[in-house]
């Protein structure tokens, strides 16, 4: 019997590829969707991949209600809980973040502990751990996010609201055994789509900047992230005795400036690509007007540099390198433009 492994948003960009490196690691895979309507087309995005057999089950769930979360646990060793709401635009209200990121991360913590469910592993975000200094910042597993800082995004608030809150629910634990937890926090996130759905951030991103619709670009830096050395570090970080109770950052060994990626698919033959810096006045000054602008405030004009030396001799893993990363995610981006 293979072992269980409940995957929350195995819809998602990332939670298609950890579905593909569970089931090619051998275990089994019960995915929580919204709806269950959605189901054939993951499994059409991970057969792209993996022939998931009779390895693979959808259950239904929804961060805000706490329907179906018990049944889900049933059967269950692990939790992966990839499941959390990304937009690009900065929502009127913080709570439409806010609230499926912290409640729904709560369900899924109490309903595995009562479940008995070994270890959990929470996908959080570089994000949170973004300390606002000024131009140059040391990022590590012990930086923590202001949540009372002026420029903060509604994202980076809910994704450090929610990790602080499951750090703070396993360190209440009063029985034994206790509930591990393991976090993997990565940067922006690049790498081949599986479901050729190219609405999400980082591919929404990408597909303008290679349609030329992104006329210039934002002055920042920071550790960029392969969708599937992310999946990848999800599955080993499930059994390693080493990574509980730890956060790794799943990004490349040094900062991208957004202009790099730029140069890299311009190089390439990716005519339409502007590498054309936007002022950062202008940038800030959008920030005020534009819910798209607001949310990338916090990182212009800064470099924020990640330590990922825990993940890398915790895992014995070394990223991807990050111009295959940038090649193959226009690679997949082309392969679903021609397909419309």
């Amino acid at each position: 019997m293979n072992k269980k492994v409940l995957l929350t948003g195995i819809s998602g960009y990332i939670g298609n590829h950890c579905a593909v490196e569970l089931l090619k690691n051998g275990y089994s895979v019960r995915g929580s969707l919204r709806n269950l309507l959605k189901s054939q087309k993951v499994i059409d995005a991970i057969k792209k991949e993996v022939d998931p057999k009779d390895n693979l089950e959808f259950c239904e769930l929804d961060l805000l209600s706490d329907d179906g979360w018990d049944d889900a646990m049933k059967g269950c060793e692990f939790v992966m809980h990839v499941a959390s709401p990304f937009i690009n635009i900065e929502p009127k209200d913080e709570n439409e973040y806010i609230r499926p990121a912290v409640d729904g991360t709560m369900r899924a913590l109490r309903a595995a502990k009562s479940a008995g469910i070994k270890r959990v592993v929470l996908t959080s975000s570089m994000v949170s751990m973004l300390e606002n200094a000024d131009k140059s910042i040391k990022v590590d597993s012990e930086s923590w996010t202001n949540v009372k800082a002026k420029n903060i995004s509604a994202y980076a608030k809910s994704k450090t609201l929610a990790e602080k809150a499951s750090w703070d629910f396993i360190n209440a634990q009063q029985d034994t055994p206790k509930m591990e937890l393991a976090v993997v926090n990565p940067g922006p996130v690049f790498g081949p789509s599986l479901s050729g759905d190219l609405t999400g951030a980082s591919m929404g991103m990408f597909t303008n900047m290679l349609q030329g619709k992104m006329p210039m670009i934002p002055q920042a830096s920071i550790n960029m992230s392969d969708v599937r050395d992310i999946a990848k570090i999800h599955v080993l970080a499930l059994e390693n005795e080493k990574a509980d109770g730890k956060r790794f950052i799943v990004t490349t060994e040094e900062p991208f400036a957004f202009q790099e990626v730029a140069k890299i698919l311009k190089s390439n033959g990716y005519d339409k690509v502007s590498t054309k810096l936007a002022p950062n006045f202008l940038l800030k000054l959008l920030g005020n007007i534009d819910r798209e602008a607001k949310s990338m405030k916090s990182f212009i004009g800064k470099t924020y540099n990640g330590d990922v030396s825990l993940t890398m001799k915790t895992f014995d893993w070394n990223p991807i390198p990050f111009k295959k990363t940038v090649l193959d995610t226009a690679k997949s981006i082309e392969f679903y433009l021609n397909q419309n």
